[in-house]
C-alpha cells in the first residue's frame, strides 16, 4: 500500500512539474541602466539595445552573456516613440517623434546607429507627408516596413498609413493603407504576413478631458499578404486592448505584452495568438507592468525594459525582465 501511494504522489509531482508555466523573471543585471519611457528597445547580435525616450539618454546596452548593462553614447537628439529595427549589422530609426508633451515634432530622417564605432549618422529624408512616431515596424526581406502611427505628438494624425523603406537603395515606397487607423502600436511578421496591432487613437479628445485618448485603445488585428498585396482584419479580437506595449513573433506565435489603457497602472499581462489555431492563449504575467518601450527577442528568450510603470509618464522604470519562449 505504501509502495502505491508513494507511486501515485511521484505521478501527481510529475504532472504537476509538466504544467508549470514559464514566468517571467527580472534580472538581477550589474551595471547602471537609465529609467526612461517612450523608449525603444532593440535584439541587436545578441545583446539588447534601450535607445531614446523623453530627454536625451545614453543607449543602454543589455549583455545576457554576463548579465550587465553597458552604457553607450547619447542620442544626436530627443528622440521619443520610436521602434527601432536591427538590419545589415547597424540599428536603423525610421519613424519617431520628437520634443515635448502634447504637439511633439515627427522625426525628419532616417537614422543610422553603428554598434561597433558606437556612432550615429543622419540618413535618408523622410517624404514630409509619411512622417510621424508611435508605429508599428518590422522587417520582412531585407525591407523595413512602417504601418500607422500619428503625425503630431498626442494632438492629432492618426493613420492608417503603410510604407516601405529600403535601406540599400535608400528608397522610401507608399503602400496600400492599413484597413484601421492606430498610434503606439505593433507590427511583426509571422508566416509571411504583416500583423498589425495594438495601439489607441490619440487624436481623440473630448472638451473638458484632453486625455480621453487613453480609452481609445483598438482591440483589431489586421493582416497584410506580401504576396497578394492585401489587407484583412481577423474576426478574432486583441485580448488585452493596449497602447505602448511589446511584441516578438516565435515559433509561428505572436506574444504581446505590457502597454497602457484606462486602468492606471500599466498591464502586466501577457498573450500569444497561435495561428494554427486562431486562438488567444494567456501566458506569465510581467513582474511589474509598463508601457512606452519595446520588446526583443534573443533565441527564445523575450526581453522587456524600461518604460512606465502607470498609464502616462510615470513612474519611470529602469529594469528589464526576461521571459523564456515555448
Amino acid at each position: 500500500m505504501a509502495k502505491i501511494s508513494k507511486t501515485i504522489a511521484l505521478f501527481a509531482l510529475c504532472c504537476v512539474s509538466l504544467n508549470v508555466v514559464a514566468k517571467w523573471q527580472t534580472l538581477d543585471a550589474q551595471g547602471h541602466s537609465t529609467a526612461r519611457h517612450e523608449s525603444g528597445l532593440v535584439a541587436h547580435k545578441d545583446k539588447v539595445f534601450v535607445i531614446g525616450g523623453r530627454g536625451v539618454k545614453s543607449i543602454d546596452v543589455y549583455d545576457p552573456a554576463s548579465n550587465a548593462w553597458q552604457n553607450k553614447s547619447k542620442t544626436p537628439f530627443e528622440m521619443h516613440h520610436i521602434t527601432p529595427v536591427s538590419i545589415d549589422g547597424k540599428i536603423l530609426i525610421v519613424t519617431g517623434l520628437t520634443g515635448r508633451y502634447p504637439k511633439e515634432q515627427p522625426i525628419t530622417h532616417v537614422w543610422e546607429y553603428d554598434p561597433k564605432q558606437d556612432q550615429w549618422q543622419q540618413g535618408f529624408e523622410i517624404p514630409e507627408t509619411r512622417r510621424r512616431g508611435g508605429a508599428g515596424v518590422t522587417i520582412y526581406q531585407g525591407k523595413v516596413y512602417i504601418v500607422n502611427g500619428i503625425k503630431l505628438g498626442h494632438t492629432s494624425g492618426t493613420t492608417n498609413m503603410f510604407d516601405v523603406y529600403d535601406p540599400k537603395l535608400k528608397t522610401w515606397q507608399v503602400l496600400t493603407d492599413a484597413p484601421h487607423i492606430r498610434d503606439h502600436s505593433n507590427a511583426v511578421v509571422l508566416d509571411g504576413k504583416l500583423i498589425a496591432f495594438g495601439g489607441r487613437n490619440s487624436s481623440y479628445h473630448e472638451p473638458s478631458k484632453f486625455g480621453a485618448f487613453f480609452t481609445q485603445v483598438n482591440d483589431k488585428v489586421d493582416v497584410y499578404d506580401f504576396a497578394k498585396d492585401t489587407w484583412h482584419t481577423l474576426k478574432v479580437r486583441l485580448p488585452i486592448a493596449t497602447a505602448g506595449g511589446g511584441a516578438v513573433a516565435y515559433n509561428n506565435r505572436l506574444y504581446y505584452t505590457g502597454g497602457e489603457h484606462a486602468p492606471k497602472a500599466a498591464n502586466n499581462r501577457t498573450v500569444s495568438f497561435d495561428f494554427a489555431s486562431n486562438t488567444w492563449i494567456e501566458e506569465a504575467k510581467l513582474n511589474r507592468g509598463r508601457h512606452g518601450t519595446n520588446a526583443g527577442l534573443i533565441g527564445n528568450k523575450m526581453y522587456i525594459a524600461m518604460g512606465s510603470g502607470n498609464k502616462g509618464g510615470g513612474p519611470e522604470l529602469n529594469s528589464i525582465e526576461v521571459l523564456v519562449l515555448k
